[in-house]
C-alpha cells in the first residue's frame, strides 16, 4: 500500500456508517495514511459483516439499522469531542449526522447528501424537493450561521468530491498550455470563475467510462455494478439535474428551474438513466453516458459564476457523463423495462472482476486549443496492487476520502464545507497514489464530431457547446 499526503495526528476514535464496497475498500488504509488503528474504528451497520473483512483488520461491528428515531441514541454513546463519523451509508440523513457531530464536536465526511427513507421514491413530492440541489440548498441554509466549529465536509468521494480538486487543476494546466496569464494563483471562488472564464471554458463533463468486466456476466433478474446498487438507482432515479451555463440559447422542452437558492442548476422532468447525452474520454473516444445527478454538478457551476451587479454573467454549465461497467448498462436497460422496477437480485463484482479500468476525469469544452480532459486513468490490476478489497472505482471514491479526511483533521474547526472550498493541491497529494495514471489530455473532439449523415439532428453549427447538442435521448 503507498501512502499519500502527510498523516494527520489523529488520536481519537473513528465511526465508520455503512460497510459496503467504498468501507470494505477504505478499512485497510485508515491506518497506514492517516494513523488511526483498527482497534479504535467502530462500524455501525444494519447487519453483522459476513465478509469477514472487520474482523480481520480488528474493528467493531455494531449491527444496528439507523433510523430517523433512534440515530441519536445509538450514535452518541460512541462519540465524543473530536472523534471522526466517516458515513458510508445510504438512507440516512447526512443532515441530520452533521448536526449531531456537531453537537457532541466530532469531525465529519460523507461521499453523497443523504436523506432518510422516503424522498427519493416518493411520487407525491414535486420533483425539486427530490434533486440534490434542494438537498444541497437545505444543508447551506443550515450553516448560514455556523462557518466555524467541528469540520463537516460534505460529499467529498471521486465524483463528488476529487473532481473539483481536478477541475481546479484542469484549469492551470490549460492556462500553462495555452500561455494564458494568471497574475496570481487563484484563491477565491471568483478567481477561480474568472479563470475559466478567461479560458472560454463553456461546458464541463464529469466524464466517466468503466470498462471492468467479470468472467461471470450479469443474469436475468440481477442488477450489476462495479460499486453499490442501492446507491446507484437512488440517485439514478432521481431527476436529471446540471448546472445551467450562462451561454446557453436553448431550454430542454422538459426543463424547470427551482425557483429557490442558488439558481446554478436546472433538472429536467426525467430520471437520470434515462437521459443519455454524448461525451469523450481520451482513451474510449466518444460515448453516450447517462445524466445521472451528483452533488458536484451543482456546486461546481455555483462556485464557477461570476455575478455583476446581481446578475450573472459567466457560468459554466455542467454535469455528469456516466458510462457505467457494460453489465451495470444492461442492468439498466432491463430495470427500465420492468418501469424502473429493480431487480431482486444484486451483485457488486470485485473479486471476480478479471479486467478493464475505470477513466474518470473532468472534460473541460469551449477553448480554441480543443476539449481537455484530466483526471485517473485506474485498472483493476492497478488497484488491486495498492490496497486490498478494491475495485478501480471503489479504490478512486477512496482515495477523494483520503484526502478530505486529512484535510478535515489538519483543519478542524472549518464548519460545515464543500469539495470545492478545499484547496485542491492537498486534496490530490493525498489522492493521487491511489488513482493510478492521473493524465491531462487536449482532444479535438465535439458533440458535432463525426455525426452520422443518415439521419438529420438539431444542431447549432455556431455554437457545439449548447445542451441541445448533447442530449440525445
Amino acid at each position: 500500500m503507498k501512502q499519500g499526503g502527510k498523516r494527520g495526528a489523529f488520536g481519537g476514535q473513528l465511526v465508520m456508517l455503512g460497510f459496503g464496497s467504498i468501507g470494505q475498500g477504505i478499512l485497510p488504509l485508515l491506518k497506514p495514511e492517516l494513523g488511526i488503528p483498527s482497534q479504535r474504528i467502530t462500524i455501525v451497520k444494519t447487519t453483522e459483516d459476513e465478509t469477514g473483512i472487520a474482523a480481520e483488520f480488528g474493528a467493531t461491528v455494531i449491527a444496528t439499522p439507523l433510523n430517523e428515531g433512534n440515530h441519536e441514541s445509538v450514535l452518541e454513546p460512541l462519540l465524543s469531542k473530536g472523534d471522526f463519523l466517516l458515513n458510508l451509508s445510504v438512507d440516512v440523513s447526512s443532515l441530520a449526522i452533521i448536526k449531531l457531530c456537531r453537537r457532541v464536536g466530532a469531525l465529519y465526511l460523507d461521499t453523497c447528501n443523504e436523506p432518510w427513507p422516503g424522498r427519493y421514491d416518493n411520487p407525491h413530492l414535486p420533483p425539486s424537493r427530490r434533486s440534490n440541489y434542494a438537498l444541497r440548498e437545505d444543508v447551506l441554509s443550515w450553516r448560514l450561521d455556523k462557518r466555524t466549529g467541528p469540520t463537516a465536509v460534505l460529499t467529498q468521494g471521486a465524483n463528488p468530491g476529487l473532481v473539483s480538486a481536478f477541475v481546479k487543476q484542469a484549469l492551470l494546466n490549460m492556462a500553462a498550455d495555452t500561455r494564458t496569464e494568471v497574475k496570481e494563483p487563484p484563491v477565491a471562488y471568483e478567481d477561480w470563475a474568472a479563470l475559466a472564464r478567461k479560458l472560454e471554458v463553456k461546458v464541463i463533463h464529469i466524464a466517466e467510462r468503466d470498462t471492468q468486466i467479470s468472467e461471470r456476466r450479469k443474469q436475468r433478474g440481477e442488477f450489476v455494478n462495479t460499486w453499490s446498487v442501492d446507491g446507484f438507482v437512488d440517485e439514478g432515479l432521481q431527476p436529471s439535474e446540471l448546472g445551467w451555463g450562462s451561454h446557453e440559447r436553448h431550454w430542454p422542452h422538459d426543463a424547470k428551474r427551482h425557483g429557490f437558492g442558488s439558481d446554478a442548476a436546472i433538472y429536467l422532468q426525467r430520471p437520470g438513466i434515462g437521459t443519455r447525452v454524448r461525451s469523450w474520454t481520451p482513451l474510449e473516444g466518444p460515448y453516450h453516458g447517462f445524466l445521472v445527478t451528483h452533488a458536484e454538478s451543482i456546486s461546481i457551476a455555483d462556485h464557477l459564476t461570476l455575478r455583476e451587479n446581481g446578475e450573472v454573467v459567466y457560468r459554466p454549465t455542467v454535469h455528469y457523463a456516466y458510462h457505467p461497467c457494460d453489465d451495470a448498462v444492461l442492468s439498466l436497460h432491463e430495470c427500465a423495462g420492468k418501469n424502473w422496477q429493480v431487480q431482486p437480485e444484486r451483485r457488486i463484482i470485485r473479486e471476480e472482476i478479471e479486467s478493464g479500468m475505470d477513466e474518470l476525469g473532468v472534460l473541460l469544452m469551449g477553448n480554441p486549443k480543443g476539449v481537455y480532459w484530466y483526471g485517473s486513468r485506474l485498472t483493476i490490476a492497478g488497484a488491486r496492487a495498492l490496497a486490498p478489497y478494491n475495485s478501480a472505482t471503489s479504490l478512486q471514491v477512496v482515495a477523494g476520502i483520503l484526502g478530505g479526511m486529512l484535510w478535515a483533521l489538519e483543519n478542524p474547526d472549518a464548519g460545515v464545507v464543500e469539495p470545492d472550498d478545499l484547496p485542491h493541491e492537498r486534496v490530490l497529494e493525498a489522492a493521487i497514489p491511489y488513482l493510478g495514471e492521473v493524465a491531462g489530455v487536449w482532444g479535438d473532439w465535439s458533440p458535432l464530431k463525426d455525426r452520422c449523415p443518415l439521419f438529420r439532428e438539431e444542431k447549432d453549427e455556431d455554437d457545439p457547446w449548447q445542451f441541445l447538442n448533447f442530449r440525445v435521448g
